[in-house]
């Protein structure tokens, strides 16, 4: 499973571990977490070690066979509940239900009560399939992005959506490591996306790595990186999006959509189908999650910048109305109109 650069998590060669390269240690340190239990894949689903839609999906996929691996001979109610709880680790990114959902149905297809080789092999397959698909998702919401990408574009971007979000281009810097191979000239803008920096750490990390002409701005900064420096396009991730387009995306998104419609710059979404959610109408039912108040207090600074009297408001998520939104790039191509009616005719709930 590995590729030319380091994945944001991938199987030991003996498949008894899922290692995770810890994001929350970048840049400062490349340092491989290997993982076995499902309470070390949990905290480091909620402490952002491995973050990003797809990648957590995949990881949660990986992390459960590996988990199912250790658990030979043992009930498979066990496993069954720790899935469940593994599922809930971050509400908001649909990935990580659906992942655990698909490997939830191969526990409970498999024709004995007990953890066996067999329910191992299954599970490590359907494992792979996942990582399988969003591999040849990212390919094709690259391919799908790639005209917007105009030599000398200036492109803004909010968050990590790229190489350490997913398993391979990413899905909003997927079209931009695509024009990259194909010799585009164009510079990427990235927001640094407080509290936990993101874009910053991660965003500029590896696309700098990459080779890509990369400039980090405060998530303030926005309205007048556009007026003076002319951007051109805006693409952004996102967690979830309901059926009616609505886009859940790190906090933050929601101003610079507002910013974008202003300033009449291009706003595009890219997603793969796996974090579409046609189950919710809008993004009005789309779960949004908490953090610890500490991330925003001192978690970076290493020392309390808010007084203690003061109350803290720290959601990780907020939701773009569709409205907003100029088009999406997905693995199904590029969506500019009647979204609701094109999510319902190419998304499929079962895939």
């Amino acid at each position: 499973m590995r590729n030319t650069y380091t994945p944001s998590s991938f199987l030991s060669d003996d498949k008894n571990f899922l290692c995770i390269l810890d994001q929350s240690k970048l840049p400062q340190e490349e340092y491989v977490l290997s993982i076995q239990t499902s309470d070390a894949l949990i905290d480091a689903i909620k402490k952002l070690k491995v973050r990003g839609a797809p990648a957590i999906g995949v990881a949660s996929a990986l992390g459960i066979a590996v988990i199912a691996k250790h658990k030979i001979g043992r009930d498979a109610a066990e496993l069954a509940a720790e899935i469940d709880e593994i599922s809930q680790a971050r509400p908001t990114a649909v990935n990580l239900s659906k992942a655990c959902e698909r490997m939830q149905e191969v526990l409970h297809a498999h024709d004995t009560n007990t953890i066996d080789g067999s329910l191992i092999d299954k599970l490590f397959f359907e494992a792979q399939s996942i990582y399988d698909e969003e591999y040849e998702q990212s390919r094709r919401i690259a391919e799908a992005g790639l005209p917007l990408i105009k030599p000398g574009s200036k492109i803004l971007t909010h968050c990590n959506a790229g190489r350490l979000a997913t398993v391979d281009y990413g899905t909003a810097l997927a079209p931009l490591y695509l024009a990259h191979e194909r010799g585009i000239d164009f510079e990427v803008f990235a927001d640094e996306t407080r509290p936990l920096l993101q874009g910053a750490r991660l965003t500029a990390y590896e696309l700098t790595k990459a080779g890509i002409k990369t400039t980090v701005l405060g998530d303030s900064m926005s309205s007048l990186a556009i007026e003076t420096h002319g951007i051109d396009l805006i693409i952004v991730g996102a967690d979830r999006i309901a059926a009616n387009g609505d886009s859940a995306n790190k906090i933050g998104t929601n101003n610079l959509a507002i910013v974008a419609k202003h300033y009449q710059v291009p706003f595009y979404v890219a997603a793969p189908r796996s974090t579409f959610d046609l189950s919710l109408k809008t993004g009005a039912e789309i779960p949004i999650e908490m953090r610890d108040p500490q991330e925003l207090s001192d978690m970076w600074y290493k020392q309390t910048m808010i007084p203690n009297e003061a109350e803290i408001f720290n959601p990780a998520f907020d939701v773009t109305s569709a409205d907003l939104i100029s088009g999406f790039i997905t693995d199904f191509g590029l969506i500019t109109s009647d979204f609701e009616a094109n999510f319902k005719a190419k998304v499929s709930l079962e895939s």
